[in-house]
């Protein structure tokens, strides 16, 4: 088998695994049956050859995960609901009002919202922070590298408190089962959760990594370009982030994909941070993801190891 690129994420009680333009879920439902479901969607930067040119990749790349990431999320939680909840007064309105793009509108909508609570975190808090030193720090630069160092702990913090979260702790081992069972392909092992098991539970192209690349490349950035008001300040953090990145994507995805001393040294931090982003994984959950990735692989044997009383269910749909 040739070794493609392949990428994925964890989510409620199961894993998404990509492959180009292949999506494939695994959930295991509270029944304990895996239903496999996989999606096609072509990438816009295959649409568009200006969108996959470096830099400009990234950030078309990041916005399309964040788009089919939320709506994985949404998927895996509707079989968790708890039966007999009764939908709010607001879901009801969405429905009748837009009908089937009720579920589009409301994805839409919690992207706003996670971007807008991103932004009041990791560019407010540390902006406004860092203009309250202003009057003991002796130049602007420093100033916005306090703002950086602010955003550094901003985040560490953070990601510190939401891996304390139970339901949290359950979506990061399946954030491990998704790195050893990658792990397993690219070392040319069989797919078995006994040699997946065996794998390191960190990977070099982890969006934990990405988001610290975002984080320390805009301290050298926001720090070189040096506006004196706060109102400047603002307003180049919101020009550059789509900057910001693009270059965090293409030293991601440079070093993820290549091996020296000085690259995997420089691969270290991100590799530090997946302890607290990546927990192990049991069996049951390492199965999980193996479903997914040969979904995503389009191994005819999606799932190898199902109890007897289990069955999995795939459908294949354009989306």
């Amino acid at each position: 088998m040739g070794k493609l690129n392949v990428g994925g994420q964890a989510i409620i009680e199961g894993v998404m695994m990509r492959n180009d333009e292949i999506y494939a879920v695994a959930i295991r439902k509270p029944d304990k049956e895996i239903i496999v479901e996989k999606q096609r969607k072509v990438s816009l930067m295959k649409k568009y050859k200006i969108l996959s040119l470096p830099l400009i990749r990234g950030v078309v790349a990041f916005g399309e995960s964040m788009v089919i990431g939320m709506k994985i999320l949404t998927y895996s939680a509707e079989f968790f609901e708890v039966e007999g909840e009764e939908e709010s007064k607001f879901d009801k309105w969405i429905e009748k009002k837009f009908g089937d793009k009720a579920d589009d509108l409301i994805i839409g909508i919690s992207i706003v919202l996670a971007m807008i609570m991103a932004m009041a975190l990791f560019v407010l808090v540390p902006l406004g922070l860092s203009h309250l030193l202003k009057p003991v720090l002796k130049s602007s630069w420093m100033v916005n590298l306090a703002d950086g160092i602010i955003r550094v702990i901003v985040f560490l913090t953070y990601i510190t408190l939401i891996s304390r979260m139970k339901d949290i702790q359950r979506v990061f081992q399946y954030h491990g089962a998704e790195h050893k069972s990658i792990n397993c392909y690219e070392s040319g092992l069989e797919l078995t959760v006994e040699n997946a098991m065996k794998q390191t539970r960190f990977h070099k192209r982890c969006g934990t990594s990405f988001l610290l690349y975002i984080v320390v490349i805009s301290i050298f950035l926001l720090t070189l370009i040096n506006p004196t008001t706060l109102w400047m300040r603002f307003v180049v953090r919101i020009i550059l982030l789509p900057v910001i990145a693009g270059i965090s994507y293409e030293v991601l995805k440079f070093v993820g994909n290549n091996s020296s001393t000085v690259l995997d040294l420089f691969a270290k931090p991100g590799l530090a941070l997946q302890k607290l982003t990546t927990s192990e994984p049991d069996e049951d959950q390492m199965e999980v993801a193996l479903a997914s990735l040969k979904a995503a692989l389009e191994v005819e044997e999606v799932i190898e190891s199902v109890d007897t009383e289990e069955s999995a269910e795939e459908s294949v749909h354009e989306v």
